[in-house]
């Protein structure tokens, strides 16, 4: 079958031409004819109109009869359900074994697919993940497609209609990847994050409706809510259910779950289950948030941190303000750099003048006492996380890799309290280490004290990785599968 995009009539268009009458003679003109000429004339006349007498008739029944065949389509298609795309997989079987793995064409097996755009501040990410689900089980991650352009969306915030070419560019790698039958049913989805959070509303929002127009315009499942700014709250729930669909907590009752911490430059972002009563009933407000997945409500603690990620966290620590350059172009003067560090750093396209601390005795004494006074009273602290099972990313990976805690390809496992470790051994020799990175003493320190702040002991556990059964651990793919759970929801309430 072939599908109609949304806000589309069809995809053909079917035109008959009418053949032009011949023209006439004049009476004059034939009374001065000769016999003979007009019995030639009459023949071709005579042909015209018997093939117009039948061209007729035979046009009216070829356009009747490829419009009942287009009403019989549409209405075969209007009336198919979202996850009944199995029902069509076996017309799709040759292009659909292209993308699937190993027996994922199995009978009885649904497999759909889900495309999410993360638009970020340095560039747009398109991935595109097929899914396979055996009758009344969870389904599975069986593959995924991803692909990167930059700049960012926001790069086109004074001229949104060049933002289309590179979204258009992304549409075409889904295309391609997702088997021409199950475009109709296959979600598309755009997330943007810090970038357009960052723009003032209007331009955000031009640009997010230009996106919309050509999603709009795309062959794939279009919803009013395809386009969307993530709160950091939204970001953070959906990097935990990436977790605990790939470690499998979410396909088994019962299973304990894993939290989730993740250190960006502008925010951090700690989520977990809890199964303690006390942590539900002390928790602040705002810091609980609801979550249904296969017919299981979730009852979430997660928070964003906008300031604390690691970036916005050095300028706090230099004693800059977000967004200002510094006062007179003062230098920033700080104890967590070596007394014989001179240097510019840039940071949302401010660059700084920064300094260590002339004279400074125990580098790692001065760094925490100022690390703590950044952090006091800005951390909500759970008992719970003791007990809970954590995946940290992101800038925690980063650094822990950046001084051997962990291999840097496969990641690994460390206590909170090497972070402290770590910290310590590289302030006491940064004097020593000048020509590599000036911050190292500073972002190890701050990570310690983040975590202890959190409430982590200094022996808690700690899985660093950026991959699981080799799948990137990203938001996007548990926002999209949130997202098609929720439109097989509303779509078989029953299930």
């Amino acid at each position: 079958a072939r599908v109609t995009p949304a806000g589309c009539e069809s995809w053909e268009a079917y035109s008959g031409a009418r053949p032009l009458p011949g023209k006439r003679t004049s009476l004059g003109a034939a009374a001065a004819q000769s016999s003979a000429d007009r019995e030639m004339r009459k023949i071709p006349n005579n042909g015209n109109l018997k093939m117009t007498k039948v061209a007729y008739p035979l046009g009216l029944f070829i356009c009747l009869f490829i419009y009942v065949a287009y009403i019989k389509w549409h209405w075969a298609s209007a009336t198919q359900a979202f996850f009944s795309i199995t029902e069509v997989a076996s017309g799709a079987r040759r292009g659909h074994q292209a993308h699937s793995a190993p027996g994922t064409a199995a009978h009885g097996h649904e497999v759909f697919y889900g495309i999410m755009f993360d638009a970020g501040s340095t560039g747009t990410r398109v991935h595109i993940f097929q899914f396979n689900r055996q009758p009344g089980e969870t389904p599975t991650l069986t593959h995924e497609t991803f692909k990167a352009l930059k700049p960012g969306l926001s790069a086109y915030a004074d001229d949104v209609e060049k933002s289309t070419s590179g979204i258009q560019e992304l549409l075409d790698v889904a295309k391609q990847d997702v088997p021409f039958d199950f475009w109709k049913a296959t979600p598309l989805v755009l997330k943007a994050t810090a970038g357009l959070r960052l723009l003032p509303g209007e331009k955000a929002q031009k640009l997010l409706q230009k996106v919309k127009e050509v999603f709009k315009a795309s062959p794939f499942l279009v919803g009013e809510d395809c386009v969307s700014i993530m709160n950091g709250t939204d970001e953070g729930v959906s990097a935990w259910i990436t977790v605990n669909f790939l470690t499998g907590s979410l396909k088994t009752p019962g299973r304990s779950s894993v939290g989730m911490l993740d250190l960006g430059g502008g925010s951090t972002q700690i989520t977990f289950l809890p199964r303690v009563e006390d942590t539900l009933q002390t928790s602040p407000p705002g810091y609980l948030t609801s979550l249904q997945m296969f017919n299981r409500t979730y009852k979430l603690y997660s928070y964003s941190y906008l300031g604390l990620g690691l970036m916005s966290a050095r300028l706090a620590i230099l004693g800059g303000i977000e967004g200002k350059p510094a006062e007179d172009g003062k230098e920033l003067v700080s104890p967590c750099l070596s007394p014989g560090f001179t240097g510019e750093w840039e940071h949302a396209e401010i660059t700084y003048r920064i300094s260590g601390q002339k004279a400074a005795v125990n580098l790692h004494e001065l760094c925490a006492s100022r690390v703590s006074e950044i952090l006091r009273n800005k951390v909500h602290r759970t008992e719970e996380v003791k007990d809970v099972d954590f995946y940290a990313f992101s800038y925690y990976y980063d650094l822990a890799a950046n001084v051997g805690l962990i291999d840097a390809e496969k990641g690994g496992s460390l206590v909170v309290g090497d972070f402290d470790i770590a910290a310590k051994y590289v302030c006491r020799t940064a004097e020593t280490r000048l020509q590599g990175n000036p911050f190292l003493c500073m972002d190890l320190t701050y990570i310690s004290l983040l975590l202890q702040e959190f409430g982590f002991p200094e022996n808690k556990m700690l899985k660093l990785t950026r991959k699981i059964n080799n799948v990137e651990t990203s938001w996007a793919l548990g926002a999209i599968f949130h997202y098609i759970d929720s439109l097989s929801r509303q779509k078989s309430p029953a299930l």
